[in-house]
């Protein structure tokens, strides 16, 4: 099944980061360094216009480092962008930021000429305990859910530095199936969107494929052999004890459960795509959308028909 989530005010926030974009010098994005490709907004880069982007991995505590480095390896070799990887242990994340901003634009500083930079990103991705972090206090609302910022905040970072903060956006339509279900696992779309079972099952099958040693270690799981990822839920419900009478599995639990372990770096530090598995995805996702679109087309021009020889028999 295929996840959307698109609130109302992500529409007004697409407007409002349209009209801010043409007085900013840098724009940064912060992505989940879990899954920066599915987190990475491609409404994005229609609506920048080629401003110079800061790429931040958010999360990196909570992400493979391995992959970490190969995400920031992809986005560096991207002429005009540039990439960093923060998590809220670093000491000097604003000397880390603000560097990154100068280098890609040089010709700004000082109070006749302060740099001006947007701050977007999807829902719960990390933004505003980055920002609160930035300038020491709670500058801007925090929560462990999506969509708790919800109007854009100005932020002076140092003098001649402001950010501007925007809510978390997501896109009208996601069509990288499994960005959808990354996107939800990492708590980036309302909980009343995705069903957590569906979601907890698509997060089981990648891990046996890539991260079956820590899977195998979080819940007690001799071997991962010949079993399927309905098996290893049920495995996962009977070690957490979320049990039904008659000792029947309550897999809704275990799959808030999986859900839960990963949000926390409980199951350790995960990736979730590759910059290689994630282009493939986005290649079918790409495919699959365009013949959506034929067949949409197709649909109303048949349908056009035949309101026009219904129109034509009627005289």
């Amino acid at each position: 099944m295929s996840i959307q989530w698109f609130p109302g005010h992500m529409h007004l926030t697409r407007q409002a980061i349209a009209e801010r974009i043409k007085a900013i010098d840098v724009v940064i994005e912060m992505l989940d360094a879990r899954l920066p490709g599915s987190s990475a907004n491609p409404m994005l880069a229609g609506l920048i216009k080629g401003k110079p982007a800061l790429k931040i991995l958010s999360k990196q505590d909570l992400a493979d480092p391995v992959r970490t480095q190969q995400w920031l390896d992809h986005y560096n070799a991207q002429d005009g962008v540039r990439a960093i990887a923060l998590d809220n242990s670093m000491k000097q994340p604003a000397k880390a930021l603000a560097a990154a901003c100068r280098q890609l634009a040089p010709n700004r500083g000082g109070m006749d000429k302060p740099m001006r930079v947007l701050i977007c990103g999807i829902p719960n991705v990390g933004k505003s305990t980055l920002i609160n972090t930035l300038k020491g206090k709670a500058a801007a609302k925090t929560g462990d859910i999506a969509g708790v910022t919800k109007t854009e905040q100005r932020v002076t970072i140092a003098d001649d530095f402001y950010l501007y903060d925007t809510p978390g956006v997501l896109w009208p339509r996601i069509i990288v199936l499994q960005s959808g279900y990354n996107l939800a696992a990492s708590g980036a779309i309302g909980v009343n969107a995705f069903d957590d079972e569906e979601v907890a099952l698509e997060l089981l099958a990648y891990l046996m494929a890539h991260y079956p040693q820590e899977l195998m270690a979080r819940y007690k799981l001799a071997s991962l052999e010949g079993l399927s990822d309905e098996q290893v839920l049920s495995a996962v419900g009977r070690v957490r004890g979320a049990l039904l009478p008659g000792g029947r599995i309550n897999t809704t639990k275990a799959a808030e459960a999986v859900i839960h372990d990963l949000r926390s770096g409980a199951l350790g530090t995960i990736t979730l795509e590759t910059p290689e598995e994630f282009a493939k995805w986005l290649a079918e996702g790409k495919k699959a959308d365009a013949e959506r679109a034929a067949r949409k087309e197709e649909f109303a021009k048949a349908k056009a028909q035949k309101t026009s020889q219904r129109a034509r028999t009627r005289r």
